[in-house]
């Protein structure tokens, strides 16, 4: 992903917000619960600094009026329901956010994984006043009426987690997160570091049309193909992030396709899925087939000091910090970048343990 110019130093993100955050309202779907002191919020995002490319985005090439967020109506469009731990994480990062930056109203909406609902959503939210806008969207593709709706009323819209493919500086400010493309690459260093670069992979695809599961599925793939010769992925299914949609995929996968030594899912919700599926299959997870994923959900990453998932790359899902203090920076004139990229760590069976409280 590009990194547009900007006049200001994105470096370490609101450390006190984050510090402070208490999520408490993260679950998992499936029946695992974590301990009293999970997802405390101790994983700060940092921004990576990136090379400038281009013109970034400011309050005059937008349009937009200036606005003190402290008297403001501010809504969030959350894409997916709050039982996934990375939503459930999100959502409340920038309810605990909106407080430190002393927001007047916070509105929230759920789409529920369902765009209809989201553009309904945000134009609902639109009609309440709000002021400003984060969207978590659905899908890469299809927001137009939503974003059409922001702009005739002069409300400007921040991006997070997944990039739309509107025009930026006119549709919406800017995208915040995570480069996935280099997910991917990474998730296949830490399956080859898993089989000792030998194996027959299975990849359990998220969604479609959104760039996440593209780009994470293409790093994966290029980077096999040009650093990997005896890793071969011989099927690729669509399990949609969910942790049923997991588990009943691997279950087919396994009965269809008994080679199968590894499997790369593009998120936790799904590797948990095919923890489960692999154990009724009679197989030991984490050692006869071995399972890469992506997120750093607690659940995960205790599955990996636990010996079922080998290895998790991080995509840290606590933006609120970072949405409020570009907003603030927007308002005050500063140039945003098209594609804020945000930092990410990785759980492996060396760090597992002693970083499971970074976990969300």
């Amino acid at each position: 992903m590009k990194t547009m110019n900007r006049t200001a130093p994105w470096k370490t993100i609101a450390a006190a917000a984050v510090a402070g955050l208490a999520l408490t309202g993260c679950t998992n779907s499936g029946d695992d619960s974590a301990s009293d002191d999970a997802g405390t919020g101790k994983d700060e995002q940092v921004v990576k600094e990136t090379e400038n490319t281009g013109p970034g985005c400011t309050l005059d090439k937008y349009g937009a009026e200036k606005l003190d967020l402290k008297n403001a109506t501010v809504g969030f469009s959350q894409s997916e329901p709050d039982t996934a731990a990375f939503r459930a994480a999100e959502t409340e990062s920038i309810k605990e956010a909106a407080k430190e930056a002393g927001v007047k109203k916070l509105i929230t909406t759920n789409a529920n994984a369902e765009l209809p609902k989201q553009i309904a959503d945000i134009q609902d939210m639109l009609n309440q006043g709000a002021q400003f806008l984060i969207v978590a969207p659905v899908n890469s593709d299809g927001l137009d009426p939503a974003l059409d709706a922001a702009k005739k009323k002069g409300v400007p819209v921040l991006t997070i987690d997944r990039k739309v493919t509107n025009e930026p500086c006119s549709d919406y400010i800017a995208f915040l997160g995570s480069d996935f493309y280099d997910q991917g690459m990474r998730a296949a260093d830490a399956m080859a570091e898993a089989t000792g670069g030998e194996g027959k992979v299975a990849v359990l695809l998220g969604s479609s049309g959104n760039n996440v599961t593209d780009e994470r599925n293409a790093g994966f793939k290029d980077r096999v193909e040009e650093e990997y010769p005896d890793l071969e992925i011989i099927v690729e299914q669509t399990a949609n992030f969910a942790r049923d949609e997991g588990q009943s995929v691997t279950e087919q996968l396994l009965q269809s396709n008994p080679e199968i030594t590894a499997i790369y899912a593009h998120n936790d919700e799904m590797a948990l899925g095919a923890v489960t599926a692999v154990r009724a299959a009679g197989k030991d997870p984490g050692s006869d087939i071995k399972i890469v994923s992506i997120d750093g959900t607690r659940n995960a990453v205790q599955a990996i000091v636990d010996g079922d998932i080998n290895a998790v790359i991080e995509s840290n899902p606590r933006f609120g910090p970072l949405a409020f203090e570009t907003a603030t920076k927007f308002y005050d004139g500063e140039e945003i970048p098209e594609d804020v990229i945000i930092e990410d760590d990785s759980y492996t069976t060396e760090n597992a343990e002693q970083d499971l409280g970074k976990a969300f």
